[in-house]
């Protein structure tokens, strides 16, 4: 099944603007129903900026309300338009968003050291002399410069970012690394959830009782919280 561009910003915005359910998100994202809990109790390890996948094309308002009144109906993506892929020559970078380049820069080096210079002058689309002189601090503007995911800064893709740094971790060696964040509490949960079900079940029961205190029901009707003898 086809999945939105950004899933994990995708995700947050679906948390934040709809009342669906965190399976059905988990669901369209692909991704674990532990991780959409973790993005709506503001615990994941990064604080996701939303992506409205109705303005990206890959949703329909329509299909939002459908699933929202069924919990048991599965989001379907919109097939959005053609991405348009780029072929030779270094990267566009709006106006706008070049000042930003620095900031993306120093967060590669920061949290990916083992991206080469010349993959992160492909994403960013900058120069190796930029890139070397933020790695040695040698930038006239270092004091300013602030390392900032360049996803978020809308300097490349979310799926560029994941493909280069897999490529350059397979080269050097390193393995790729395993969020086991939640696996700890993944037994907490269920047994959380399994609680909440049956107080529910016990709260509706003593309400069923409490109503129905010296009330004879008709020849052949069974009483549903009645427990077997």
């Amino acid at each position: 099944m086809a999945q939105p561009l950004m899933p994990h910003a995708t995700a947050s915005w679906l948390v934040d603007n709809t009342a669906l359910s965190f399976e059905q998100i988990a669901d369209f994202c692909g991704l674990h129903i532990l991780e959409i809990q973790a993005i709506a109790d503001d615990t994941a390890a990064t604080k996701l900026t939303g992506r409205d996948p109705v303005r990206a094309g890959e949703l329909t308002q329509a299909e939002i309300d459908k699933a929202q009144g069924d919990t048991a109906y599965r989001l379907h993506m919109t097939k959005g338009p053609d991405q348009v892929r780029r072929t030779k020559g270094p990267r566009y970078t709006p106006v706008s968003k070049r000042q930003d380049k620095p900031d993306g820069i120093a967060w590669i080096i920061r949290n990916h050291p083992e991206v080469s210079d010349g993959q992160i002058s492909k994403l960013i689309g900058t120069t190796r002399t930029t890139i070397a002189a933020i790695r040695d601090r040698t930038h006239w503007n270092i004091v300013n410069i602030t390392p900032k995911d360049p996803v978020t800064l809308g300097l490349c893709s979310q799926r560029e970012l994941d493909a280069l740094v897999a490529k350059a971790a397979k080269a050097a060696g390193i393995e790729a690394p395993v969020d086991d964040r939640l696996e700890g509490d993944r037994e907490a949960l269920i047994g959380e959830l399994r609680a909440q079900r049956e107080a529910a079940h016990h709260a509706a029961e003593a309400v069923h009782v409490e109503a129905t205190a010296g009330i004879q029901l008709p020849p052949g009707v069974v009483d549903p919280f009645r427990k077997p003898a």
